[in-house]
């Protein structure tokens, strides 16, 4: 019976380390950085102007973090020929419903922007320089919007995807 016992136990210490080795997991990881934030624009629309801020967009990195507790260090940079996702908000200060048109190297136009109302539309824009007109206004000037090759990864702010 010695020998049984022995053997039971060198087998179960066989298996705990096993499952134990199973366990562990892989020592590396890929680490892919995160994808960047959608840049923001705002775009008024007036009778004599569409005013577009800022005027360009992933030009170089941020100049603000979104959080303070990240503002002394560098954003990483994403290394892909992906466009950039812009989320333009629009003010509508007309009294003429409206949509926006964005002529470039991607053409693209947002749904109806009623009268003094607010819009969003959200896109892809490809590294370009793009005119914003505003259907419906034509004595407006044209406002202009450059979006750069440089992508920032969400890496280092917090509560992003």
């Amino acid at each position: 019976m010695g020998r049984g016992r022995a053997r039971a136990a060198v087998a179960l210490v066989v298996g705990a380390l096993a499952l134990a080795a199973a366990g562990c997991g892989a020592e590396t990881h890929s680490n892919e950085p995160r994808p960047q934030a959608p840049l923001r624009v705002s775009v008024t629309i007036t009778p004599r102007a569409i005013t577009v801020q800022p005027q360009q967009v992933a030009v170089g990195p941020a100049r603000t973090q979104q959080i303070p507790q990240n503002q002394n260090h560098p954003q990483p940079p994403i290394r892909t020929d992906r466009a950039a996702t812009v989320v333009i908000v629009a003010a509508n200060q007309t009294g003429f419903d409206s949509r926006l048109e964005i002529r470039g190297p991607r053409s693209i136009s947002s749904g109806p922007i009623p009268a003094r109302s607010p819009g969003t539309l959200q896109a892809d824009l490809p590294t370009g320089t793009y005119v914003i007109a505003a259907a419906g206004i034509p004595g407006a000037r044209l406002g202009k919007l450059v979006v750069g090759p440089y992508r920032a990864s969400s890496q280092n702010d917090v509560l992003l995807p």
